[in-house]
Protein backbone atom coordinates (compact mmCIF):
# COMPACT_ATOMS: atom_id res chain seq x y z
CA UNK A 1 0.00 0.00 0.00
CA UNK A 2 2.56 2.22 0.85
CA UNK A 3 4.36 1.76 -2.12
CA UNK A 4 1.71 2.29 -4.21
CA UNK A 5 0.91 5.24 -2.66
CA UNK A 6 4.49 6.27 -3.16
CA UNK A 7 5.00 5.55 -6.94
CA UNK A 8 1.32 7.52 -7.37
CA UNK A 9 2.99 10.15 -6.39
CA UNK A 10 6.51 10.20 -8.09
CA UNK A 11 4.95 8.93 -11.48
CA UNK A 12 2.75 12.13 -11.88
CA UNK A 13 6.06 14.08 -10.50
CA UNK A 14 7.76 12.06 -12.79
CA UNK A 15 5.67 12.83 -15.68
CA UNK A 16 5.13 16.54 -15.21
CA UNK A 17 9.13 17.35 -15.47
CA UNK A 18 9.93 15.48 -18.36
CA UNK A 19 10.97 17.69 -21.18
CA UNK A 20 9.87 18.00 -24.46
CA UNK A 21 5.95 19.47 -24.38
CA UNK A 22 4.49 21.03 -27.15
CA UNK A 23 1.58 23.40 -26.34
CA UNK A 24 -1.17 22.72 -28.94
CA UNK A 25 -3.60 25.38 -28.15
CA UNK A 26 -3.98 28.44 -26.23
CA UNK A 27 -7.67 29.52 -25.59
CA UNK A 28 -8.47 33.33 -25.90
CA UNK A 29 -8.71 35.50 -23.08
CA UNK A 30 -8.68 32.61 -20.65
CA UNK A 31 -6.49 31.17 -19.01
CA UNK A 32 -6.09 27.99 -20.56
CA UNK A 33 -3.19 26.08 -22.57
CA UNK A 34 -3.03 22.63 -23.73
CA UNK A 35 -0.02 21.25 -24.39
CA UNK A 36 0.74 17.57 -25.67
CA UNK A 37 3.70 14.99 -24.84
CA UNK A 38 4.92 12.09 -27.11
CA UNK A 39 7.02 8.83 -25.95
CA UNK A 40 7.26 6.10 -28.25
CA UNK A 41 3.48 4.86 -28.52
CA UNK A 42 2.02 6.79 -24.77
CA UNK A 43 0.54 9.97 -25.64
CA UNK A 44 0.22 12.77 -22.48
CA UNK A 45 -1.53 16.36 -22.22
CA UNK A 46 -1.62 18.57 -19.91
CA UNK A 47 -4.17 21.52 -18.99
CA UNK A 48 -2.70 24.59 -17.65
CA UNK A 49 -5.22 26.72 -15.53
CA UNK A 50 -5.10 30.68 -14.20
CA UNK A 51 -7.34 30.27 -11.23
CA UNK A 52 -8.10 32.96 -8.89
CA UNK A 53 -8.01 31.15 -5.74
CA UNK A 54 -4.98 30.51 -3.28
CA UNK A 55 -3.69 27.09 -3.99
CA UNK A 56 -4.57 25.56 -0.66
CA UNK A 57 -8.43 25.98 -1.40
CA UNK A 58 -8.29 24.86 -4.92
CA UNK A 59 -6.27 21.79 -3.70
CA UNK A 60 -8.97 20.77 -0.96
CA UNK A 61 -11.60 21.46 -3.70
CA UNK A 62 -10.08 19.40 -6.38
CA UNK A 63 -8.17 16.33 -3.99
CA UNK A 64 -11.86 15.45 -2.75
CA UNK A 65 -13.15 13.17 -6.23
CA UNK A 66 -16.54 12.99 -4.70
CA UNK A 67 -16.74 16.81 -5.74
CA UNK A 68 -15.82 15.59 -9.04
CA UNK A 69 -19.03 15.64 -10.96
CA UNK A 70 -20.01 19.32 -10.59
CA UNK A 71 -17.38 19.56 -12.72
CA UNK A 72 -16.15 16.88 -15.31
CA UNK A 73 -19.37 15.55 -17.32
CA UNK A 74 -17.11 12.77 -18.21
CA UNK A 75 -17.93 11.39 -14.38
CA UNK A 76 -21.14 10.24 -13.98
CA UNK A 77 -21.19 8.64 -10.34
CA UNK A 78 -18.17 8.32 -8.02
CA UNK A 79 -18.17 6.96 -4.72
CA UNK A 80 -15.45 6.61 -1.90
CA UNK A 81 -14.75 2.37 -1.77
CA UNK A 82 -12.06 2.65 0.89
CA UNK A 83 -10.58 5.14 2.82
CA UNK A 84 -6.99 4.22 2.87
CA UNK A 85 -5.64 6.98 5.15
CA UNK A 86 -5.92 10.72 5.44
CA UNK A 87 -3.98 11.25 2.28
CA UNK A 88 -4.81 8.14 0.02
CA UNK A 89 -8.66 7.60 -0.88
CA UNK A 90 -9.93 4.68 -3.17
CA UNK A 91 -13.10 5.47 -5.66
CA UNK A 92 -15.20 3.70 -7.93
CA UNK A 93 -16.16 6.04 -10.90
CA UNK A 94 -18.74 5.63 -13.93
CA UNK A 95 -18.07 7.22 -17.34
CA UNK A 96 -21.01 8.31 -19.42
CA UNK A 97 -20.80 6.22 -22.88
CA UNK A 98 -19.19 7.40 -26.00
CA UNK A 99 -21.47 7.09 -28.95
CA UNK A 100 -20.19 3.58 -30.17
CA UNK A 101 -18.58 2.91 -27.54
CA UNK A 102 -19.44 1.34 -24.10
CA UNK A 103 -20.02 2.59 -20.88
CA UNK A 104 -16.77 2.61 -18.82
CA UNK A 105 -15.85 2.15 -14.97
CA UNK A 106 -12.32 2.85 -13.42
CA UNK A 107 -11.03 1.98 -9.99
CA UNK A 108 -8.52 4.59 -8.98
CA UNK A 109 -6.73 5.59 -6.28
CA UNK A 110 -5.98 9.02 -5.07
CA UNK A 111 -3.12 10.33 -3.51
CA UNK A 112 -3.31 13.93 -1.89
CA UNK A 113 0.03 15.41 -0.78
CA UNK A 114 1.22 19.04 0.38
CA UNK A 115 3.98 20.44 -0.36
CA UNK A 116 7.00 20.17 1.79
CA UNK A 117 9.09 23.47 0.70
CA UNK A 118 7.34 26.54 -0.10
CA UNK A 119 8.65 26.24 -4.21
CA UNK A 120 6.98 23.06 -4.29
CA UNK A 121 3.27 22.31 -5.54
CA UNK A 122 0.27 20.91 -3.72
CA UNK A 123 -0.20 17.14 -5.61
CA UNK A 124 -3.27 15.77 -6.04
CA UNK A 125 -2.16 11.79 -8.16
CA UNK A 126 -4.67 9.51 -9.60
CA UNK A 127 -3.86 5.39 -11.03
CA UNK A 128 -5.90 2.20 -11.42
CA UNK A 129 -5.66 -0.04 -9.00
CA UNK A 130 -7.14 -3.71 -8.35
CA UNK A 131 -9.58 -4.55 -5.59
CA UNK A 132 -11.17 -7.69 -5.50
CA UNK A 133 -13.82 -6.72 -3.75
CA UNK A 134 -15.03 -4.55 -6.97
CA UNK A 135 -14.68 -7.28 -9.89
CA UNK A 136 -15.30 -5.75 -13.44
CA UNK A 137 -18.89 -5.76 -14.61
CA UNK A 138 -20.30 -7.03 -17.77
CA UNK A 139 -22.22 -3.66 -18.58
CA UNK A 140 -19.14 -1.77 -18.10
CA UNK A 141 -16.16 -2.00 -19.83
CA UNK A 142 -13.26 -1.75 -16.69
CA UNK A 143 -10.45 1.07 -17.75
CA UNK A 144 -7.07 1.72 -16.60
CA UNK A 145 -5.61 5.38 -16.00
CA UNK A 146 -1.73 4.91 -15.74
CA UNK A 147 -1.02 8.30 -14.86
CA UNK A 148 -2.83 11.29 -13.92
CA UNK A 149 -3.79 14.00 -11.34
CA UNK A 150 -3.35 17.87 -10.83
CA UNK A 151 -0.62 19.60 -9.46
CA UNK A 152 -1.02 23.31 -7.79
CA UNK A 153 1.54 25.91 -7.71
CA UNK A 154 1.20 28.99 -5.75
CA UNK A 155 1.31 32.32 -7.84
CA UNK A 156 0.31 34.49 -4.74
CA UNK A 157 -1.85 34.78 -2.12
CA UNK A 158 -5.24 35.00 -3.97
CA UNK A 159 -4.16 32.57 -7.29
CA UNK A 160 -2.40 29.44 -8.35
CA UNK A 161 -1.80 27.76 -11.72
CA UNK A 162 -3.71 24.23 -11.73
CA UNK A 163 -2.13 21.48 -14.31
CA UNK A 164 -3.80 18.68 -14.96
CA UNK A 165 -2.06 15.29 -16.69
CA UNK A 166 -3.12 12.55 -17.99
CA UNK A 167 -0.91 9.79 -19.49
CA UNK A 168 -3.53 8.51 -22.34
CA UNK A 169 -4.16 4.72 -22.27
CA UNK A 170 -6.89 3.09 -25.34
CA UNK A 171 -9.35 3.40 -22.07
CA UNK A 172 -9.44 7.18 -22.12
CA UNK A 173 -8.58 8.27 -25.81
CA UNK A 174 -12.02 8.03 -27.39
CA UNK A 175 -12.72 11.15 -24.80
CA UNK A 176 -9.69 12.53 -26.37
CA UNK A 177 -9.26 11.74 -30.09
CA UNK A 178 -12.22 13.87 -31.00
CA UNK A 179 -10.71 16.65 -28.96
CA UNK A 180 -7.04 16.52 -30.02
CA UNK A 181 -7.86 16.26 -33.80
CA UNK A 182 -10.21 19.91 -33.04
CA UNK A 183 -13.52 18.24 -33.69
CA UNK A 184 -14.83 18.66 -30.24
CA UNK A 185 -14.07 20.97 -27.12
CA UNK A 186 -14.27 18.37 -24.57
CA UNK A 187 -10.93 19.25 -22.79
CA UNK A 188 -11.49 23.22 -22.91
CA UNK A 189 -15.11 22.69 -21.93
CA UNK A 190 -14.34 20.88 -18.90
CA UNK A 191 -11.17 22.97 -18.04
CA UNK A 192 -13.38 26.18 -18.28
CA UNK A 193 -15.97 24.13 -15.52
CA UNK A 194 -12.83 23.14 -13.15
CA UNK A 195 -11.98 27.14 -13.35
CA UNK A 196 -15.57 28.23 -12.52
CA UNK A 197 -16.27 25.91 -10.28
CA UNK A 198 -12.78 26.47 -8.50
CA UNK A 199 -13.49 30.23 -8.05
Amino acid sequence: QAYLSYSNIAALTHLASKPGWDITKTLDNVSVRIWTHEEGAVLSFKVEMQVKVPSHVAFSLLSDFSLRQRWDRHFLTCEVLQAVSEEEKIYYVTSAPMTGHQPRDFVILVSQRQPCRPQEPYTVAVRSVTLRAVPPKPEFCRSQILCAGFQIHSNSSSNCTVCYFNQVTSGVMPYLAANLTGSSKSIEDTALECIKFLE
